[in-house]
């Protein structure tokens, strides 16, 4: 069995975090990114100014973590991501992850459990979490969310914390998926929008279910992805690409035979049935970057 490396906290506080470094974050950060990119939003009302929350946003780039970072930092909040852990072993930045009180995830079952439960305890400290619930940058030929993972739906269903769907759109255009070098010229824009808090009344306490797990996730998933449509101005899918659906939005085949849902057995009828829920698979995404 895997383990992983908490956050750990500071020496002199006993915070998760730096406030020195976050502070150096916001002065230096924002002002770059916001001469670099510009930014538009949508739905600020949506997001309290303070207490704890969950984010679940779609995952287009490895840059969407700056459009959502922007966003947060309008509204008044400090995002706390959940970023895949070999991003905090790279020079530099895994220090400067850790500082702000970033949370880092390794690719496991056990490890996702671990993370969840430090991301429980810095709600119960009223930060915001941010979730990519599907794991990585989506493989829709159109771009749109992908079928999620559990993870964050665990959480909210185990602490009551509420979840706000968001959705941005235009990071791809600055840094693709696979691309090695930003675009940023001529200067771009990152659209993000946020919903209200998804109703997860029904599902309260079933944190152990399944069949719950799947709905509310899919509940999630179709405010985000209703959220991506509202800034594409188009229709979004009823059913999400995943690993039993390669037919993209666009109607073209990823592959010759759609592999069987592991909820249903089949093809899923919506978006709900699509959710992933296995004994085996993560429960959580890998924050920004997991492409």
């Amino acid at each position: 069995m895997s383990t992983m490396r908490t956050t750990g906290t500071t020496a002199r506080t006993g915070r998760p975090y730096s406030r020195f470094w976050r502070l150096i974050s916001v002065i230096v950060l924002v002002p770059l990114l916001s001469v670099l990119i510009r930014s538009k939003r949508e739905g600020r009302e949506n997001v309290p100014g303070k207490g704890r929350v969950i984010f679940a946003a779609n995952h287009l780039s490895y840059l969407d973590w700056a459009s959502d970072a922007l966003f947060l930092r309008a509204c008044g909040r400090y995002p706390t991501f959940t970023i895949k852990a070999p991003a905090f072993k790279v020079t530099g930045i895994g220090v400067f992850l850790r500082k702000t009180g970033q949370l880092p995830v390794h690719r496991g079952r056990a490890d996702a459990v671990l993370v969840l439960g430090e991301a429980e305890k810095r709600l119960a400290e009223g930060a915001a979490v941010i979730f990519y619930p599907e794991g990585t940058a989506t493989r829709d030929p159109r771009l749109w969310p992908m079928a999620a993972k559990t993870g964050a739906v665990r959480l909210a269903l185990a602490t009551g914390v509420p979840v706000i769907p968001v959705a941005h759109w235009g990071t791809h255009d600055i840094l693709r998926y696979g691309a090695k070098k930003p675009r940023l010229f001529p200067r771009k824009t990152m659209r993000t929008v946020s919903g209200r808090p998804v109703d997860l009344s029904r599902w309260a306490g079933q944190q152990n279910s399944a069949k719950a797990l799947r709905a509310a996730t899919g509940a999630i998933m179709a405010e985000v992805t209703a959220l991506v449509g509202q800034l594409r101005g188009e229709t979004s899918p009823a059913v999400p690409y995943g690993p039993w659906n390669r037919v993209s939005s666009a109607g073209s085949a990823a592959s010759d035979e759609p592999a069987a849902s592991p909820v249903s057995g089949g093809r899923p009828e919506n978006l709900a049935d699509s959710v992933r829920c296995t004994d085996s698979e993560p429960l959580i995404s890998h924050g920004p970057g997991s492409q």
